[in-house]
């Protein structure tokens, strides 16, 4: 029972950090990665669809991303996607592909992304805070109905302790990672 607990706790806390990890790549750095058009959604025949369903994204050069479409008659719409999802670039159609330049980014909107993406690394933090907050009420719980011993209670706690540990130590390495790189001119 209890290594079922602390298992769901652990899946609990990767899953945290894996999140913080996806939101991470979607910020935009003044380098071309196809992660940063995930969330673009493009009308298809009536449907929205995420444009990676529609397209190959690649980034042949470190400030360019190529969306290529899979049908000849989708390159408006994903056009017109890029533009409404205010991600700041602007898309360029030459009939075949859809070419999007990565301007380069100001100090000041570097340092608007930095503050993004502490804000965002403390929710995640808070939210393995939370898991380890609930785990640990779930153990109390059951060392008063009788289930484990105060020394097993004592020891599940110190368990989830390390894993709370671990996975904000996680969260702050990716944090410093991508502060990193945002800040790279």
């Amino acid at each position: 029972m209890l290594k079922d607990l602390l298992k769901t706790t652990e899946e609990h806390m990767r899953g945290v950090v894996e999140t913080a990890r996806r939101e991470f790549m979607a910020v935009r750095t003044g380098r071309a990665n196809p992660a940063i058009l995930e969330r673009v959604v493009v009308e298809y025949y009536g449907v929205p669809t995420p444009l990676n369903q529609v397209s190959n994204i690649i980034a042949p050069e470190p400030r360019m991303l190529v969306v290529q479409p899979w049908e000849k008659n989708m390159l408006g719409p994903i056009e017109k996607a890029i533009l409404n999802a205010d991600l700041g670039l602007t898309p360029t159609n030459d009939g075949y592909v859809i070419r999007i330049v990565i301007p380069p980014l100001t100090e000041e909107r570097r340092r608007e992304l930095v503050k993004l993406v502490r804000k965002e690394a403390e929710e995640k933090r808070v939210a393995v805070r939370n898991a380890r907050r609930e785990a640990n009420e779930k153990i109390k719980g059951m060392q008063k109905a009788g289930e484990i011993t105060e020394d097993q209670e004592k020891k599940a706690l110190e368990d989830v302790q390390k894993l709370t540990d671990k996975y904000i130590e996680e969260i702050d390495k990716l944090l410093e990672t991508k502060e990193r790189e945002i800040m790279e001119v």
